[in-house]
């Protein structure tokens, strides 16, 4: 069984019997899916054909963002393994504390996005850091707060140097 988060507002629970068909909440479903291309499909269920592109995949997160007829739908899945870490309290222990966002790189800050005292969010962009004539946006790598910044625009960094600590 799967449970599928879609739009982070609906949860849905999904099993799958066979290639052709198996049950959503509970109610039983058939369908005809043929592979166009890879990661494009033709669905016909109910008599409705519906085009499915997966536009973006992240294994790893279990988080999908795709197009059924032209409309996007970002989907996040648990299976029962994440059910069970979960109903054990040990969900929380793989996501990673962070402490501190270090320079990947040497270069010089050209841009602080941050103030301390900021709640950010795993992915949100802290800084950018220009590097061999390039400017990299630093992400924050978890989701936390900017407990204090310890470089100023223009500095130059080296790599490995502390530029941000977390609360």
């Amino acid at each position: 069984m799967l449970k599928v988060r879609v739009n982070n507002k609906t949860e849905h629970a999904i099993e799958l019997e066979n290639a052709t068909g198996g049950t959503v909440d509970g109610k039983t479903f058939q369908w005809d899916v043929i592979t166009v291309k890879e990661g494009s499909f033709h669905i016909i269920k109910d008599n409705k054909s519906y085009t499915v592109e997966v536009i973006k995949a992240d294994a790893k997160e279990k988080s999908f963002l795709i197009s059924v007829n032209g409309n996007k739908y970002q989907l996040n899945i648990k299976d029962k393994f994440d059910e069970l870490l979960q109903s054990l309290g040990l969900d929380a222990m793989s996501s990673k504390k962070v402490n501190e966002i270090k320079a990947p790189m040497p270069g010089l800050v050209l841009e602080i996005r941050v103030a301390e005292g900021d709640a950010v969010k795993k992915g949100d962009a802290i800084l950018v850091l220009e590097a061999m004539k390039m400017e990299n946006i630093i992400k924050s790598p978890a989701d936390g707060t900017v407990k204090k910044i310890n470089v100023k625009k223009g500095m130059a960094v080296e790599k490995n140097q502390v530029l941000i600590n977390f609360a």
